[in-house]
């Protein structure tokens, strides 16, 4: 059985290699008349681009082969592709392998995964961005995609198919914010088209004093960008109080901006990708923020593989993770947490007592003592991206921000020892959904919208009077948008419609005697806008101008908001530019007493009456120029503002007209001057700004006189090293004191109050800081990789006044009291990156 088995197999054997034998002993012959053949008998059309066939040779085609298996036979026997279009009709095309690089236009990274695809192949880029794709014919059209950047659509026969080409695609999103001016200050400070200031924190290097990307915090390195106080939640940008910003996140608009009730920012660095500045000319899709607005935004980019930060410092330990969830979706999350449950150190001990000084949470009166202070802060964010197809984009976005202080006070009343808990506590909650339609090249809509609510509570327990005094400061503020964008040549076109509802909840609650106050308050804003944006083909000319219409109708009130924006380049190294707008805002914070809230965050949100708080509303103009040549780069700016509708009660007197409950105005004039060298890895600069700020109050005994945020002369010195390994700053900050109010000498009281001098005709000592700070950057393997780095805040621990207030003691003479900014305070953090 065997050994027929083994005949067999041989027989096989020998006749198949006779067979292939025979057939290449005939010879072969034109390809061509292979098909003339088969259009005979079959009745078959081939349709072949002329040339394509000359010197292609076939061996002959057995007799017994059908339609199907005579395709297949010259298929293997030539490589080329046999398509049928119909039953009579084939085409007949050779196949071509196309490689390339995808990179990114702005950045010129490598771009990992966008997708490269014809008719017959699909192929997706490596860490690298190269790409190798096999197309059955050249005739196909190659479709190169990346979520954020615009398709590029190419013919495959137009590559060079002899070596790898690279190409580059531009962001879809910002077609004509290029930016203009690399290097701003540092690296990842840049100035863009669209006539804002852009921080790029993928690319961000160092600032003095900073060890984080605190967004809030570097914000305030430019030019007329400060804080009185030193903390986040009391940005003064161009003369104007802080509530007169408009603080985005991912267009949500934010009505809590710090922890530590404002030394620091509440928006976790790693989430937040870029941070806008806009000083003036706004765009008009943006409503509110008369002194400036602040635009955080997340990465816009769908991620392919998971990425992980964990990082530590003095203050808080953080997590960062970012998500694929398939080929459409990509999920952020981050979190932080203080580390006061775990370990309170030095560093925390600094910011608790800048925080709590000269408070009731940290000096009672001489009856209750304190005990048991606990401050604890955290904060999560969350960022979805999902792309159901080409033309379609969602993002969805939450955030929670939460702040909570409590201590105890104790009090012997009548031989027994009594005890109760004080706390305050600031919170925010807030979702954003956004869609992008782009139905073509030229045209999409987007749709935005979002919910926002923020809420301060303070507890006071009076332990004396056994009683309790509750506080509550409520917003809530619902925000839809829709806008519609066409793009054709140097032209972009905005139209669209926003609704805004507000609601304010003021709580006053105490419980003996029994006092209940509660102001509840709603105002409804439609607007409609439209905005039009040339820029030349030679891009050294752009204009852009719009409006933007409101109407309240509660008051019945119309409000128009003109607003232009002129760019142009005299030459490669010089350029000019002026900017205008009208804005208006509705929201404005105020202080009713300095012990609210147990005095540690005072101040309260309140709605517009269009009378006694009336609505704000502002102009401004300003001129610049630019020189960048060589490495360094001049920037000056002057401008005017006015801003109308102001009251004593949201401008943060602590002295003469503390108790005032009057409106006004302000009138800015100011000059912006930036000085920056880059030299290899080195960025130094010299900022300095002017500004004189003055209050009008037709009611008050001075009707004019210097506002409380007139810092006339502002000087920051840097300087900033930066490689692979190491990024180390130094700077030195430097400014006026704020004026002030003084009791006159030796007719300090009269009629049982304090008498003051001209208000603010003093001022404060001036405020001088040294910052360093260095971060090494280290790769423990090929997927891990580490930071670790130290800061130094105001080295001299020169003991800054940022705050004065007088009272009359019980000898009835008067008590000069000061608040002063963080001494010497040094951190220290650790990173890993997964």
């Amino acid at each position: 059985m065997q050994k027929t088995k083994y005949y067999c197999l041989l027989f096989i054997y020998l006749f198949t290699f006779l067979s292939l034998a025979g057939q290449n002993q005939q010879q072969k012959i034109p390809i061509k008349d292979v098909l003339s053949e088969i259009k005979k008998s079959d009745g078959i059309i081939f349709n072949y681009k002329s040339g394509l066939l000359i010197d292609v040779t076939v061996f002959p085609l057995p007799d017994n082969l059908d339609l199907s298996a005579k395709i297949e036979n010259l298929e293997a026997q030539t490589k080329l592709v046999f398509n049928r279009v119909s039953d009579l009709i084939y085409t007949i095309s050779k196949p071509v392998k196309i490689c390339g690089y995808i990179t990114d236009g702005y950045s010129k990274q490598p771009l990992e995964n966008a997708t490269v695809n014809g008719d017959s192949g699909y192929a997706v880029t490596d860490e690298n961005g190269y790409f190798e794709i096999e197309l059955k014919s050249s005739d196909e059209v190659l479709f190169i995609r990346f979520i954020g950047f615009k398709t590029i659509e190419r013919p495959a026969d137009t590559f060079n198919l002899s070596q790898c080409e690279t190409l580059t695609l531009e962001e879809q999103e910002e077609l004509m914010s290029t930016i203009l001016l690399k290097t701003y200050l540092v690296k990842g400070i840049n100035k863009k088209q669209d006539w804002t200031t852009s921080i790029n924190y993928d690319e961000f290097s160092l600032l003095p004093g900073l060890i984080e990307s605190d967004v809030l915090q570097t914000v305030q390195a430019l030019p007329s960008v400060l804080s009185a106080d030193e903390t986040v939640s009391n940005i003064n940008i161009r003369g104007g109080s802080n509530d007169q910003n408009l603080i985005l996140w991912d267009d949500i608009k934010m009505y809590q901006t710090g922890h530590f009730f404002g030394l620091i920012s509440s928006f976790n660095p790693h989430m937040t990708q870029t941070a806008s500045v806009i000083n003036n000319g706004t765009d008009v899709t943006y409503t509110d923020g008369v002194s400036g607005t602040i635009h955080m935004q997340t990465e816009r980019k769908l991620n392919s593989e998971f990425e992980g930060i964990f990082g530590i410092n003095f203050l808080n330990a953080e997590l960062f993770t970012d998500i694929p969830i398939g080929k459409k979706s990509s999920l952020q999350v981050s979190a932080r947490k203080s580390l006061d449950d775990l370990v309170r150190t030095p560093t925390y001990n600094v910011y608790f007592d800048r925080v709590t000084q000269e408070t009731e949470a940290q000096d009672n009166i001489a009856e209750v003592s304190n005990s048991d202070q606990e401050f604890d802060f955290n904060d999560v964010s969350l960022r979805w991206l999902y792309k159901p197809t080409e033309k379609d984009f969602i993002r969805l976005n939450f955030i929670l921000i939460d702040n909570d202080l409590s201590f105890n006070e104790t009090a012997v009343v009548e031989e027994i020892e009594r005890t109760r808990q004080s706390n305050v506590t600031q919170n925010s909650i807030a979702f954003g959904l956004n869609y992008k339609r782009q139905w073509n090249e030229k045209f999409s809509t987007i749709f935005n919208v979002f919910n926002t609510d923020y809420e301060l509570q303070a507890l006071n327990a009076d332990v004396l009077a056994n009683q309790l005094f509750l506080q509550e400061n409520v917003v809530s503020e619902t925000n839809v948008r829709l806008e519609n964008l066409y793009q054709k040549n140097q032209w972009q076109f905005n139209l669209g419609y926003n609704f805004i509802e507000t609601e304010i909840i003021n709580l006053n609650d105490i419980d003996l005697p029994r006092f209940v106050r509660r102001d509840e308050e709603v105002l409804r804003t439609h607007a409609a806008f439209g905005q039009a944006w040339y820029t030349n083909e030679a891009n050294d000319f752009s204009i852009r101008g719009g409006f933007r219409a409101n109407y309240l109708p509660k008051f019945q009130k119309y409000i128009i908001e003109p607003r232009l924006s002129v760019r142009k380049a005299i030459n490669d190294n010089f350029e000019i530019e002026a900017l205008g707008e009208f804005k208006h805002q509705t929201t404005s914070q105020i202080v009713n007493f300095q012990n609210d809230f147990l005095g540690i965050e005072k101040r309260r949100w309140q709605l517009t009456d269009d009378n006694e708080i009336p609505i704000l509303q502002s102009k401004q103009v300003s001129v610049g120029g630019t020189f960048s040549k060589n490495g360094w780069l001049l920037d000056t700016k002057a401008y005017y503002k006015n801003v109308d509708g102001i009251t004593t009660q949201s401008q943060s007197f602590t002295t003469k007209y503390e108790f005032a409950r009057e409106t006004g105005s302000y009138d800015v004039l100011g000059v912006e001057f930036l000085c920056r060298k880059r030299f290899h890895n080195i960025s130094s600069w010299l900022s300095y700004s002017y500004v004189n700020n003055t209050y009008t109050f037709e009611a008050l005994e001075e009707t004019e006189f210097p506002s409380n945020f007139d810092i006339s002369h502002a000087i920051t010195l840097g300087s900033t090293y930066s490689n692979d390994s190491w990024d180390i700053s130094a700077g030195i900050n430097y400014r006026i004191g704020k004026p002030t109010s003084v009791p006159i000498f030796g007719d300090e009281i009269e009629d049982e109050a304090i008498n003051f001098d001209a208000a603010n005709q003093e001022r404060l000592r001036d405020y001088l800081r040294i910052d360093a700070s260095a971060i090494y950057k280290f790769k423990i393997s090929k997927g891990l990789r580490s930071e670790v780095g130290a800061s130094i805040w105001n080295i001299s621990d020169r003991e800054n006044t940022i705050n004065n207030y007088f009272r009359i003691n019980e000898n009835n003479t008067v008590d000069r009291f000061s608040r002063f900014s963080l001494g010497l305070t040094t951190n220290a953090v650790f990173r890993l990156y997964f």
